[in-house]
């Protein structure tokens, strides 16, 4: 029998964690007298309670740590049940939103789409604009924690190549969650105050630098206007692109950083693969605008830098339309959303070592077929790479493109034409935020969309934030057996 307990108690926390966290727009709100505090009391109240009651029905049933099945469980839960009540102030306050396109909204916060419903967002009131930045800070720091305490033991898409040694325990995943959790969250204030010291130098508001500084270290994207950064000029596009990298790399380099190693961010072949990739499509983008659309030099290299690192990093901010820069570059858009950062970090997406497996087990292949009498075998980082590796990322490839073409498929049926059905798809599952096309494309929003393909793409971008297989185990029938 599944012990729901040691899952609903961990959930309940983080709800009564949600809801006091709702205190912090709420003040502003008061302070601004705009009158829009009276949703976040009226939310807040309600998360505690509900999360209240959880901890307390279900805490005499937790133990010293999770079984793999309760892990399974409470990682796709947290991203289910949490943007239920982080669409509360949406739903209660000045947007007037349905609860599909407020759970939309919460859904892409958590999760650091960045895909958004709302029109008018200029208007709206402090606190909701902070709401937004503040759900995908929430969201940023918990996937990274995720993505190195969980998806490693649940050997999830290749993400057990990550295992540490000294926390090689399936007995003591909580122990491994708040030792990571330390050491993490550190990290991330550290980068979060430095990104919004340097919105602010560039002349953004306490509002904007507050709001894109979270967003931009979680790599979110929901920004406070809606044309996003075009008229926040261009040392905001600067330093929110060198912000991007940053929160691209994994975050336990800069944990080995601060202990005074600076050798494993030097070598790590991720990093060194990734930053390369980065320059190759910025200076790609960068001579097309130069060279085909005749813009200014210094334009075209900073629209290219900015543009290219927002969507290869699953950000999603925009400071021009790219979608009429040509075929070429629009293109080359949809490809790199579908690339992503590196592991360990807020990014999103397949993610850089995939790619690096993938590619040394087809040189593997190549070359045992060049040479049938030889042994070749893939290696990562002059390492081995173990079979079951493999096999994980293979299937991770062919579950990320079947799910991707059935959620365009799908959104085809509510009436979007193929460009906006396959990058909709695209953007939810690789949680990049804006797609292509009418009218979902990086000048439009998501509000026209039918109810059936807005909670289509919730659904997609809590099945892309999870790695897939995450969420695809706990609805097959042989999860629950035995």
């Amino acid at each position: 029998m599944f012990d729901f307990r040691p899952v609903g108690f961990l959930i309940g926390l983080l709800l009564v964690g949600l809801g006091l966290s709702m205190l912090i727009p709420l003040v502003v709100d008061l302070l601004l007298a705009n009158g829009h505090w009276t949703a976040f009391a009226a939310s807040g109240i309600l998360t505690i309670v509900v999360g209240s009651a959880l901890v307390l029905s279900c805490m005499n049933g937790v133990g010293d740590g999770l079984t793999i099945k309760q892990t399974f469980v409470l990682t796709t839960g947290v991203f289910s049940i949490l943007p239920v009540f982080g669409a509360l102030p949406f739903l209660f306050g000045a947007t007037g939103a349905r609860f599909v396109d407020a759970f939309f909204e919460a859904m892409s916060g958590l999760t650091t789409t960045g895909s958004t419903v709302i029109s008018g967002i200029d208007d709206l009131p402090a606190g909701l604009l902070l709401w937004r930045g503040m759900l995908q800070w929430i969201g940023g720091i918990g996937i990274i924690i995720v993505a190195m305490a969980f998806l490693p033991l649940l050997r999830v898409g290749g993400m057990q190549l990550f295992r540490s040694d000294s926390y090689d325990s399936l007995g003591t995943i909580l122990p491994r969650v708040a030792e990571i959790t330390r050491s993490i969250s550190l990290i991330y204030l550290m980068l979060t105050f430095a990104c919004f010291l340097a919105y602010s130098i560039v002349g953004l508001s306490w509002l904007d630098s507050a709001v894109h500084a979270m967003t931009t270290i979680a790599t979110g994207g929901f920004a406070n206007h809606d044309d996003s950064f075009s008229s926040l000029g261009a040392g905001a596009e600067y330093a929110g692109a060198g912000f991007m990298v940053l929160s691209a790399l994994p975050f336990i380099r800069y944990v080995q950083l601060l202990n005074g190693s600076a050798r494993p961010i030097l070598v790590d072949s991720q990093i060194r693969s990734f930053l390369i990739f980065c320059a190759v499509i910025v200076g790609t983008l960068g001579m097309w605008q130069f060279g085909v659309n005749n813009e200014n030099g210094e334009e075209a290299f900073r629209r290219s830098l900015f543009n290219g690192i927002s969507i290869l990093t699953g950000t999603g901010y925009v400071s021009d339309n790219y979608a009429s820069w040509g075929s070429f570059p629009v293109t080359v858009f949809f490809l790199i959303g579908l690339v992503g950062g590196c592991a360990g970090s807020t990014s999103c997406s397949i993610k850089i070592f995939r790619f690096q497996l993938l590619f040394a087990s087809i040189k593997a292949q190549v070359n045992s077929i060049h040479s049938p009498h030889g042994i070749f075998t893939p290696r990562y980082e002059g390492h081995k790479i173990p079979e079951d590796v493999i096999s994980s990322v293979m299937a991770f490839f062919v579950m990320f493109l079947a799910t991707l073409g059935v959620v365009a498929m799908l959104l085809a049926f509510t009436g979007l034409d193929a460009m906006a059905s396959i990058s909709g798809a695209a953007a939810a599952l690789a949680n990049i935020g804006p797609g292509l096309g009418d009218p979902i494309g990086p000048t439009g929003n998501f509000s026209s969309l039918s109810d059936f393909a807005k909670w289509l793409l919730a659904a997609a971008m809590l099945i892309g934030r999870l790695e897939l297989m995450a969420v695809f185990a706990i609805v097959s029938s042989w999860f629950w057996k035995g």
